[in-house]
């Protein structure tokens, strides 16, 4: 793939890219086409009126360089641990606070209600706290005994 663009961060930290003509577009936004199933592959960069500029296969295909640069900024806006065990749930009627091992270390969040959990299809789910923030369970059949145990009184 041809590269045509230039990837960088202006004064203010907002991505900035400069297409073949020498026209900068500021404040740019990388956008995955399916952020579970396939996070590496399919990337857009859209402008700030939601206009694709760029269409990538794989993030791989930039330089290094710019590589970071979108990986840091999809880092930033995409922030949704993975859980990796359930420690436990106050309470098994909604609402309920978990306490939950991720990603990203241990953390506790309330669940409104039994809808807040989403399968995205075969044992992946999505569970979103009362804050809005996204928990994703990549695979519930490779949790342990206990978690298994606790998810499926919700499920």
């Amino acid at each position: 793939m041809q590269i045509d663009f230039t990837l960088s961060r202006n004064a203010f930290g907002r991505l900035v890219l400069t297409d073949a003509s020498g026209v900068a577009h500021e404040g740019i936004v990388p956008v995955r086409a399916f952020p579970i199933a396939a996070p590496d592959e399919g990337l857009a960069l859209v402008s700030t009126e939601g206009r694709e500029l760029v269409w990538l296969d794989s993030v791989d295909a930039l330089p290094e360089d710019m590589r970071a640069l979108v990986r840091d900024e999809l880092a930033a806006r995409e922030f949704m641990p993975e859980v990796l065990r359930i420690k436990g749930v106050s309470t098994y009627a909604t609402p309920s606070t978990w306490t939950v091992e991720t990603n990203r270390g241990e953390a506790s969040f309330v669940l409104r209600g039994e809808e807040d959990i989403r399968r995205l299809g075969g044992q992946t789910l999505l569970i979103t706290d009362n804050h809005g923030i996204h928990f994703l369970i990549r695979d519930s059949g490779a949790l342990d005994k206990a978690s298994k145990k606790i998810l499926d009184r919700f499920l």
